[in-house]
């Protein structure tokens, strides 16, 4: 997420109330969490797993639980919560404004763009022209829609995303400040649920294809032309590379890569990275003829067992 204007870090540690190490004038242009972070965010860390990762990333702004020694050219905030600041920041600069209207006059609606009626398009959405967004679709704030859309019944866009911290009464929540992002000439089926990234966008790429009934997570970047099947449920933080097809039923584990032009075969779980122009099956993940071979050779077992008695 990147704030309308730069900030200081004296004007950042006011919001949370904590105190800095830095100068009062260095510049904040923006948040993001660890992976995505870029020069100029701040992150947060409250693990000492993560102390190493979060110090060295991109972000120029780390809020920490531990007074450290401060990388040369960063700054620190040093918080008793890092993940509570991070919400606080996150409810600052976006925060959640209840619906006057079932179509947001804050919306901005294309030429020659259909929406069918008892949708809810909140504020400050955005959507092209010549789409056609049929009933009882929701598309939360800040959504972006890109020309020659079409997007199925029931459909879901920009929920918040699926990601808590467990403590000794439950589960905290992380706030979703980010968006979701359509580009042009996207199809997406009925009661498909897509949510917004949590500092960043989770993006469809311009020609993709998605059947009914398939979640994708937060922060998630799907490539252009790609096929994806019914009740497919990709995790958070997955990059989708172009012209990837997903037959029905995948599922994803999250922060992997699928490559270009792969193919991931009909209940297939991708528990990790797999290279692209390959077709894959099974659970977990392997090359589809190796696969194949393998439960071929265990239906030989039985006979094999016999062969040994």
């Amino acid at each position: 997420m990147k704030f309308k204007k730069a900030l200081t870090l004296l004007e950042i540690a006011k919001i949370i109330d904590c105190e800095y190490v830095g100068s009062d004038t260095f510049p904040v242009f923006g948040m993001n969490v660890i992976h995505l972070a870029e020069d100029g965010d701040i992150v947060f860390v409250d693990h000492p797993k993560y102390y190493d990762k979060a110090l060295k990333c991109a972000a120029s702004v780390i809020i920490i639980n531990k007074e450290v020694v401060c990388p040369e050219g960063k700054a620190l905030l040093i918080s008793n919560d890092p993940f509570g600041d991070f919400n606080k920041l996150t409810n600052y600069f976006s925060p959640f404004t209840s619906a006057k209207k079932a179509i947001s006059t804050t919306s901005k609606i294309g030429t020659a763009t259909i929406v069918q009626p008892n949708c809810f398009i909140g504020n400050y959405v955005e959507i092209g022209a010549n789409c056609l967004i049929h009933a009882n679709v929701s598309i939360y704030d800040y959504t972006v829609i890109g020309d020659n859309v079409e997007v199925q019944s029931g459909t879901v866009l920009g929920a918040e995303a699926f990601y808590y911290k467990k403590n000794s009464r439950g589960f905290r929540k992380l706030q979703s400040g980010g968006r979701v992002v359509i580009e042009n000439n996207v199809d997406i089926g009925a009661l498909c649920t897509i949510d917004r990234g949590i500092t960043g966008d989770t993006t469809i790429g311009e020609g993709t294809k998605i059947d009914n009934q398939v979640h994708v997570g937060h922060d998630t970047i799907i490539g252009k032309r790609c096929l994806i099947a019914s009740q497919t449920g990709i995790s958070g933080c997955v990059t989708i590379e172009d012209d990837v097809t997903l037959w029905g039923q995948v599922g994803t584990t999250s922060g992997i890569t699928i490559g270009k032009g792969a193919i991931i075969l009909g209940q297939s779980g991708v528990t990790k990275s797999v290279a692209g122009g390959k077709t894959y099956f099974g659970s977990p993940i392997e090359e589809s003829r190796e696969k194949l071979k393998q439960l071929a050779n265990i239906k030989k077992i039985p006979e094999l067992l016999s062969k040994l008695k």
